[in-house]
């Protein structure tokens, strides 16, 4: 069973609300197989996969950054996660500060960046 990202149902970055997604409708073969349905099954499982492929994106996490080259907590957007490889401050919840020598999960609360 797929599930996706409910960003609208997030009211804590510590709290994550998982749906499942729904299953594409796919459409009823016809006798003989021709372009016009092959092309309308394709294209459907195509949005089925990207949409899949974009909520499975929010559990990588992605790149290595500095705190200096991390992208804006605001654009990353809520519960976004990266990884930094200079924090001066491990507190967990804290806000991500540069300038030290500790590796670090963080998270965007989409204003700031969060140690965790």
């Amino acid at each position: 069973m797929s599930i996706r990202l409910l960003i609208a149902d997030i009211k804590d970055p510590t709290e994550t609300a998982l749906a499942p997604t729904q299953a594409p409708a796919l459409p009823f073969a016809p006798v003989q197989y021709d372009r016009q349905y092959q092309d309308t099954l394709n294209s459907i499982l195509r949005q089925y996969f990207r949409t899949i492929d974009n909520f499975t994106v929010q559990f990588k996490l992605g790149s290595v950054y500095t705190v200096a080259t991390l992208p804006s907590a605001s654009v990353s957007g809520v519960g976004f996660r990266a990884f930094v490889t200079d924090s001066s401050v491990s507190t967990f919840g804290s806000t991500v500060a540069g300038g030290g020598s500790t590796n670090v999960p963080v998270y965007s609360d989409g204003t700031n960046w969060k140690v965790g």
